[in-house]
């Protein structure tokens, strides 16, 4: 790649109102820096701040940085959608050469955009931010992180351990991604399944200083049911091997007490063994087996529907004075 190309950044925004003042002009300072600098060969950007239904003055902020600096677009959805598809949105509106996506507190370190604009221009479709150190994460977040990701790799999902949302992607990768009309969103999967030239960009995340994280134990769990379910039927298929040893397991403490029983062997409650014991084993399975199942019948039901998967309320587009 020898000509100049365009970047878009794809900043997700909820309730964002006292972080978006310090994180906008940030970004903007540093991706202005990237184009006049003669180390790379970028020659314009775009920064999109997706407001995802806040409750707060994210869009009127939005709004004033997007009126006062031509270089920021807003869109602002409907509803409260989500991080990945608020993210989705905002990709979809994204036309430029390369594009990255990033999140709005700052903790992702701006200064490895520029490494990863070194990656695109080397021929990476993909330039993929891993964190190298999680000391800033309390060593709750940490541990279940940890286990997260090792999970995932034993169901067999290609995930990236320690990439979550900091990312750039090539127009062709980019164009891959937007083909893909489920609604059961998981980039942090679905990126790298893409394929492509691949590159990971190891940098060091910095700690929130202004606001809150809105992930919460709810959301978060339900990203992490979501990263399994959409992406590997293991657990489906443990079902039936769960299945299958418990039905052995049944035939032989069938045998061992009825081997007890004909020795006499020991003082038992005639019929507790033979009613409650499988009965406790069974039910906990059958409800544990519903749980699973229900959860794949309800992703099913969701895309079947085919359903919006956000709707753009309004834009800032074309309204630079």
């Amino acid at each position: 790649m020898t000509a100049a190309y365009r970047l878009d950044v794809v900043v997700p925004c909820y309730n964002e109102a006292d972080v978006l003042p310090v994180t906008l002009p940030t970004v903007l300072a540093e991706l202005r820096r990237l184009v006049a600098s003669a180390d790379n060969r970028l020659g314009a950007f775009r920064l999109l701040a997706v407001n995802d239904g806040s409750r707060d003055a994210t869009w009127a902020v939005i709004e004033r940085f997007a009126s006062d600096n031509a270089e920021v677009e807003g869109i602002g959805l409907s509803r409260n959608c989500g991080h990945q598809l608020a993210m989705l949105a905002g990709l979809s509106h994204a036309d430029a050469d390369a594009v990255v996506t990033m999140d709005a507190d700052l903790q992702d370190d701006i200064g490895t955009i520029e490494r990863m604009l070194a990656a695109f221009e080397n021929g990476a479709d993909l330039a993929l931010g891993v964190r190298i150190d999680r000391s800033s994460d309390q060593r709750r977040k940490r541990w279940t992180a940890q286990t997260y990701y090792r999970l995932l790799l034993a169901l067999g999902v290609r995930i990236v351990p320690d990439h979550a949302d900091f990312r750039l992607m090539s127009r062709r990768a980019l164009a891959a991604l937007l083909s893909h009309g489920e609604v059961n969103l998981f980039l942090r999967g679905l990126i790298p399944s893409l394929g492509f030239n691949v590159t990971l960009v190891p940098f060091v995340r910095n700690s929130r200083e202004l606001g809150s994280s809105k992930y919460t134990l709810r959301k978060m769990f339900g990203l992490a049911i979501d990263g399994i379910t959409s992406f590997s039927v293991v657990p489906l298929r443990l079902i039936a091997v769960l299945g299958l040893v418990l039905f052995g397991c049944t035939v032989l403490l069938s045998g061992l007490f009825l081997w007890l029983w004909l020795i006499r062997a020991g003082n038992f409650v005639p019929g507790w063994a033979s009613i409650v014991l499988p009965m406790l084993m069974l039910g906990g399975v059958q409800l544990l087996s519903i749980g699973v199942l229900g959860e794949y019948i309800g992703k099913v039901y969701l895309e079947t529907k085919r359903r919006p998967r956000f709707i753009v309320q309004e834009t800032t587009f074309g309204e630079h004075r």
